[in-house]
């Protein structure tokens, strides 16, 4: 009798992995992947060459004799930068080192979050938060979203709905500076006013400020953290940054920032003896000599990029897709007309070697925006974008007759 393992998997798994990887496609507008000629290599090796030399015999200790916490020097730049850039007030004792991002997300939600609960986020929001809410078995409502992001009233609104209802929220969750996947900046005066909404709903605010260091037009509004004048051990935001978007994917190094309180719980619950190391070395190496000059030039590389994608998508989809052009980031929000379903569009022009995010499964509402898309310009050079999003249009219309042609002309 043969053995099946799958017969003794636990239920309420998620779905599992449709295919083994086989490669990126050719036309790659998914994801957060970045530029390859961005990755400031002979950097990095300089930087990790001193580092291992000056640090490396600490490698035979959990913590690098920095403790659970991460590697202190690093913990430091990223607190005083913060300082710089966002008007936090943290020192390094309120920073603790994860593995990406995506790992402090978990965290927040294994602290927070029991089965039944209720959260809210942007209405349009990233997906990886979105999955992770819904295998924590909670109910997350959306928030009305416009050209400045979240709709306070509309927040309002939910909020207090949710109090009336019994079931009060217990946190929300935010991409405040270049939002994923619609890329807009909220005003500091609607972060001012999630904040007295907070307090008046008594909830938490998880800040997930990933993409803020590429905003390359305006200025940087100071972090909703750094509004929050609650003391020391009462603030309710609790921010997540990354070094994924703005060095590079691959490196697997975020960062959370809290109070004591919720560091302390979260320890607990980080179950990996530390995050990696030699990035970490690495980074504290390289990032106090190197990191601003950098994120200007990934800057300037990204806006050409997005400039390229514009006009590619003018030229080959005109008025047929809707958009606003980003501040900064590394995606655009396209809407395109109500008969194409981008679901099957991503299934189709995957044949093609073309990869994009259908907008239903970025939404708390799949309904509204079936006809949505993001389309990612931070890894394709020019050519493939150009080449990339005609062969997309050709595809729109081959299969739903839009953007509408004459001849070679588009309408």
């Amino acid at each position: 009798m043969s053995f099946e393992i799958n017969n003794l998997f636990r239920e309420g798994l998620p779905a599992p992995v449709a295919a083994r990887f086989s490669g990126y496609p050719k036309y790659n507008f998914v994801g957060g992947h970045n530029d390859n000629d961005g990755i400031p290599i002979d950097d990095f090796i300089a930087a990790m060459t001193r580092s291992l030399k000056a640090e490396g015999k600490n490698l035979a200790t959990y913590g690098l004799l920095s403790g659970f916490q991460g590697y202190m020097p690093l913990r430091e730049h990223i607190a005083k930068r913060l300082g710089r850039t966002a008007g936090m007030k943290d020192g390094a004792e309120n920073i603790l080192m994860t593995s990406g991002s995506l790992q402090a997300l978990e965290l927040v939600n294994d602290l927070l979050l029991t089965p039944g609960d209720v959260v809210i986020a942007e209405e349009a929001c990233y997906v990886g938060s979105l999955g992770r809410f819904a295998r924590s078995g909670v109910t997350c409502r959306g928030v009305r979203m416009d050209e400045h992001g979240m709709d306070m009233d509309h927040l309002a609104d939910i909020l207090s709905e949710q109090k009336i209802a019994g079931k009060p929220v217990k946190f929300i969750y935010t991409i405040p500076t270049v939002q994923n996947p619609t890329a807009t900046v909220l005003p500091i005066e609607r972060r001012t006013r999630m904040l007295e909404l907070a307090a008046q709903y008594d909830c938490a605010i998880l800040e997930d400020d990933c993409y803020a260091d590429l905003l390359w037009e305006g200025e940087r509004p100071p972090a909703i953290r750094a509004l929050d004048n609650a003391k020391e051990g009462e603030g309710r935001v609790i921010y997540c940054g990354s070094y994924s978007k703005t060095l590079a994917p691959a490196l697997r190094v975020g960062y959370i920032v809290a109070d004591w309180p919720v560091l302390s719980q979260m320890l607990s619950l980080k179950t990996d003896s530390g995050s990696p190391a030699l990035e970490q070395l690495m980074l504290a190496e390289y990032c106090p000599t190197h990191f601003d000059d950098h994120v200007e030039k990934m800057k300037s590389v990204l806006k050409d990029k997005c400039d390229t994608m514009v006009s590619a998508l003018e030229e080959n989809f005109g008025a047929s897709a809707e958009f606003s052009r980003p501040k900064g980031g590394i995606f655009l929000w396209i809407n395109l007309p109500e008969n194409v379903d981008t679901v099957r569009l991503a299934e189709i022009a995957a044949k093609d070697g073309i990869g994009l995010n259908p907008g239903s499964i970025w939404s708390t509402n799949a309904e509204k925006y079936r006809s949505r898309f993001r389309i990612c310009f931070g890894h394709p050079d020019h050519e493939t974008i150009r080449e990339g999003v005609a062969k997309l249009a050709d595809i729109c219309h081959q299969e739903f007759g839009v953007p509408l042609r004459s001849g070679n002309t588009v309408r």
